[in-house]
């Protein structure tokens, strides 16, 4: 692997790339310690240390939101922006024929995205300011309040901007490497915590055997997610010889790769997002004591049952759905039938679509199931320690990896241009 990275260093135009990607994500992190003006810092790290729904969140924004930095909200309301913006086409005809438009259609449904991704960052950092009451700012006039909104949604829309240059000129997922910053850059913290916890107080908060099977287990879960994200099901396609003009073409063997996890870490944020957007509300219009609010934390909070029943529905469901746009078996099947191949013993046409369908419906039913059994693994590490449970949960150790796979993917692809050597033997 080093010798590879010397060797993608060695090249210019993709070095440059790099620098800018490093580049970009330093002035991300470095943004995530910009404080917003009249802020009474105090306040607000004790108010979201002390709540859940906002200490899972300031986990994906690096910790800009315990500070409530410029970057507080990080790229969130783009995440949301995004769900609407995949769920609207199917019950949208206008939206559904600008995406069938091809790249032209795909830009403006980023046009559009764009533009929500503004007005639900206004939506968020209202609502922040609302939630968090007049005691987080030293001065709680309009114009202070309409300031941090303001710095808010701008952090936000300049995040989204560095996301795209690093699409346009970097190496890798722009959006995607932000969030796997914001996860990596909280690393040493937790596990100073848990070395803290586990050898240095007295008494001491975690065991020396707690601090070992916590250790087990993220290698387990890591290892896991590597082998179901490299892991596809290959169905063998036989091209059959024909003669145009002089030359001899097919008479090839090849195979179409199903990917286990086809819809990589998408579901679980989607569905984690889904599952904390009415938490937000109820905690920026509803009173603690009102019936709305007694009604969710009995029934809907993290650790309840029914809480769990719907986020493994909501991972199934952002499963199937993502994984039905991203493999059509029926183009498949058109794509094979017009270049002459053939799967073997399946006939061309409809039998070969019905075919694909069926391998393609099990494949991702594995799939789902394997990312609802990771979602349970905070659950089990919060059994174990505290600190653990929210670091090492499923939407983070997945973004880490399947972010570390498709980057290396690029670069791997970059120097295989280039005749060099990379991480595949």
């Amino acid at each position: 692997m080093l010798k590879t990275l010397i060797n993608a260093w060695k090249v210019p135009d993709l070095r440059k790339r790099i620098l800018f990607t490093l580049l970009i994500l330093f002035i991300y992190r470095l943004g995530t310690h910009v404080p917003i003006p009249g802020i009474n810092s105090d306040y607000v790290a004790s108010t979201i240390s002390s709540s859940t729904l906002f200490s899972n969140l300031d986990i994906l924004v690096g910790g800009a939101l315990t500070s409530l930095t410029v970057f507080a909200l990080g790229i969130l309301p783009y995440i949301n922006s995004s769900i609407i913006m995949n769920l609207l086409p199917m019950a949208i005809p206008a939206l559904e024929r600008m995406v069938k438009e091809g790249p032209e259609g795909r830009k403006k449904i980023a046009s559009v995205t764009r533009y929500l991704t503004v007005v639900l960052g206004l939506f968020m950092a209202g609502g922040v300011v609302i939630s968090l009451g007049d005691e987080a700012l030293i001065e709680p006039t309009l114009f202070n309040k309409f300031t941090v909104v303001m710095c808010l949604t701008a952090g936000t829309a300049f995040i989204m901007w560095l996301g795209e240059k690093i699409n346009e000129q970097g190496i890798g997922n722009g959006i995607s490497l932000i969030i796997f910053i914001s996860i990596v850059s909280r690393l040493p913290q937790m596990f100073g915590l848990m070395i803290q916890n586990t050898f240095v107080e007295s008494p001491r908060l975690m065991t020396l055997g707690t601090f070992f099977a916590i250790i087990g287990i993220l290698l387990l879960v890591l290892v896991g997610i590597t082998f179901i994200d490299l892991g596809e099901r290959r169905i063998p396609v036989q091209y059959a010889k024909r003669v145009v003009g002089r030359k001899m073409y097919g008479g090839q063997s090849t195979y179409i790769p199903m990917k286990i996890n086809q819809s990589g870490v998408l579901p679980l944020i989607f569905a984690m997002t889904l599952m904390q957007f009415p938490a937000l509300l109820i905690r920026f219009f509803a009173k603690e004591t009102s019936g709305m609010s007694i009604f969710y934390n009995a029934y809907m909070a993290a650790g309840t049952w029914s809480y769990a029943i719907v986020y493994a529905l909501l991972i199934f469901f952002f499963t199937f759905f993502y994984t039905q746009i991203s493999f059509n078996p029926i183009d498949v099947s058109k794509n094979i039938q017009q270049n002459g191949g053939f799967i073997l013993g399946i006939r061309p046409g409809k039998p070969t679509s019905d075919y694909l369908a069926k391998i393609l419906a099990k494949v991702t039913l594995f799939g789902a199931l394997f990312l609802a059994l990771i979602a349970a693994v905070p659950t089990l590490m919060k059994t174990l320690s505290s600190v653990a449970g929210g670091i090492f949960g499923a939407t983070s150790l997945l973004i880490m990896v399947n972010v570390s796979l498709e980057t290396t993917k690029q670069i791997e692809s970059q120097l295989l241009m280039r005749h060099y050597k990379g991480f595949l033997k």
